[in-house]
């Protein structure tokens, strides 16, 4: 009886593979599913990367997102082969904050940060009680911080980190301008109340807003360039290299140039442009 039994338990266990292996299989090795954030990331994935792609033989998927947790989550767990929407910073923190093993696999081209109002043509309107609308979220929140340094309306802390700084950094409000902290994708519509906003690129851009609207625009350094993220264990694999290669093709370079004008571009796509052949030719296309 006791042989039996083993027998029977060895032979399920030979037939548990057999069970798994059309729902390993299933997953098709050309299929990429690509999470971004809705609006112009989106766009450059699905307008100026996705036709390239599907010409090598890939069938790509795109699955855009309203905020900027869940698509790391679900690149982590496997709904996703990788996302577009954060930049490096922001990976880096959260990746660490959750335990989640994903890494940069390129840069991208990046609408910066910017402030914008709809009651004031400019910045020298600011006044006591201002009420400035920047995100909540602590790696935006900085940059937004250290523009406002930059404009004068506030001081932060001596030997302050401009990339960790957040308002208990704040040393003074010489401008008296009052800060309302808000999620990133709130900030297009606290145009309608607040005296200035800062909002992000992306959400500025799908609001309808013009990056030439902007009253300041952020310098953008290498640090809020945004990027392609995957999995770490992706990082080289086939389907990989071609999405990072698309991306440093002369033909994505050539939809930049057409369809996001005030973008920051990429250091790849700076080099190609310093070819003034190339160049010359970009600009004719336009």
């Amino acid at each position: 009886m006791l042989h039996a039994r083993r027998s029977l338990l060895a032979a399920a266990l030979a037939a548990i593979p057999l069970l798994l292996a059309p729902a390993v299989q299933a997953r098709d090795a050309n299929a990429i599913v690509i999470g971004t954030s809705a609006g112009p990331y989106a766009d450059q994935v699905k307008y100026g990367i996705k036709p390239i792609l599907e010409r090598q033989g890939y069938q790509v998927k795109v699955v855009e997102f309203n905020d900027y947790i869940q698509p790391n989550f679900a690149l982590a767990e496997g709904s996703l082969d990788a996302n577009v929407f954060q930049h490096s910073v922001y990976l880096r923190k959260f990746s660490a904050d959750h335990k989640l093993a994903l890494s940069e696999l390129v840069t991208i081209p990046t609408a910066p940060i910017a402030i914008y109002s709809r009651r004031h043509r400019s910045l020298d309107e600011a006044r006591a009680g201002s009420t400035v609308a920047l995100p909540n979220d602590p790696t935006n929140q900085a940059r937004a911080l250290v523009m406002l340094e930059q404009l004068g309306w506030i001081r932060l802390k001596p030997n302050t980190d401009p990339v960790k700084a957040s308002e208990r950094d704040i040393a003074a409000n010489p401008r008296g301008v009052k800060l309302l902290p808000l999620e990133a994708a709130q900030l297009p519509r606290a145009l309608q109340d607040a005296d200035y906003a800062f909002v992000n690129g992306n959400y500025a851009l799908a609001s309808g807003l013009k990056l030439t609207d902007a009253l300041r625009t952020e310098n953008i350094s290498r640090n809020y360039v945004n990027l392609v993220a995957v999995r770490t264990a992706d990082r080289d694999k086939p389907f990989a290299r071609d999405l990072a290669a698309a991306y440093r093709s002369r033909e994505f370079l050539a939809w930049t140039v057409q369809h996001c004008p005030g973008y920051a571009k990429t250091d790849y796509q700076l080099a190609l442009l310093s070819n003034k052949p190339e160049a010359n030719k970009l600009e004719a296309a336009r």
